[in-house]
């Protein structure tokens, strides 16, 4: 009998499978549908620029600081990929690279399997919820949506610089209301994930403030999203609400520098690279929502 951490390794390669036929009958479905978005029917290798730009938001979201948030800020600042169809992009590109790093710290971190498993299907709740509306939402909707995210996220990553987002002293579970309110918690991230908030830094906040050892956070905050993502990434290529070639640039940027911050740098110093990103991301949220005023 599998033990449930196995049982969990197995059910994310189920969800692995899932998410490449979904993404490949997805893209061959899109090229024959009247109106379907350019960006979401052109296919071919990604530009260099799009793949460096994976490598990099992966190396690090890797090590905890968040992929969504700086990818965002690249995508509004280079023009790289429509406002509207950011969130799809940003969950069908990850998804792989936070796959493999949930095997990773899944394998390499203690956590109550309890707690793990039913924190990531509160989280995959979330996200089945908040793509299907997400995915419909016109362009001044998403705009709004994603600048206030990243303004959430710019403040996170400030109270994590802070040294408030919890200590290596807490416990690797939660029982009774604390469980209860993780789960609220987490269905909550989830849903807000679609949206490009990103998970990492709320989720290591939510898990300290409720009596966990921060360095707990890492599989539940990368199981959550390996287990959501593809869910989430479904939904998005069903509704063609992404950009393929883009995704393809962090999918293919990501899988290799995921490895190599996973498995060889695994820790590091990120404190500085993190107030980095607070102001280019807060730079982002202001020029979203300035898009979005301009098309009231």
């Amino acid at each position: 009998m599998l033990s449930p951490l196995l049982a969990l390794q197995a059910a994310l390669a189920a969800f692995t499978a899932f998410y490449v036929g979904s993404w490949w009958r997805g893209a061959q479905r899109a090229a024959s549908t009247p109106g379907a978005p350019a960006e979401a029917t052109t296919g071919g290798m990604p530009s260099i620029g799009q793949i460096v730009l994976g490598a990099i938001t992966n190396f690090f979201d890797t090590l905890g600081i968040g992929s969504f948030a700086p990818t965002t800020a690249a995508f509004k600042f280079f023009k790289m990929v429509p406002d509207r169809l950011i969130p799809g992009t940003l969950n069908v590109g990850d998804t792989i690279p936070t796959i493999i790093q949930a095997f990773i710290f899944t394998l390499a971190i203690e956590v109550d399997p309890k707690t793990l498993i039913f924190m990531i299907a509160a989280a995959v709740a979330g996200a089945w919820l908040g793509a299907g509306i997400v995915a419909s939402w016109p362009k001044r909707n998403i705009q709004i949506g994603m600048g206030f995210a990243l303004l959430v996220a710019a403040g996170l990553f400030t109270w994590k610089n802070l040294g408030l987002a919890g200590t290596e002293t807490g416990t690797i579970d939660l029982q009774g209301s604390k469980l209860a309110l993780g789960l609220v918690g987490n269905f909550a991230l989830g849903a807000l994930m679609t949206l490009g908030i990103g998970m990492y830094a709320p989720c290591m906040i939510l898990v300290s403030l409720l009596g966990m050892n921060a360095k707990a956070a890492f599989p539940i905050m990368m199981g959550s999203c390996a287990f959501l993502m593809p869910v989430s990434s479904a939904r998005f290529v069903q509704k063609n609400a992404y950009a393929l070639r883009p995704a393809l640039g962090l999918l293919i940027g990501g899988i290799p520098a995921v490895l190599v911050a996973g498995l060889i740098v695994k820790d590091m110093d990120i404190v500085i690279v993190r107030w980095l990103v607070v102001g280019v991301v807060t730079i982002a949220a202001v020029m979203m929502l300035r898009s979005a005023a301009k098309n009231e």
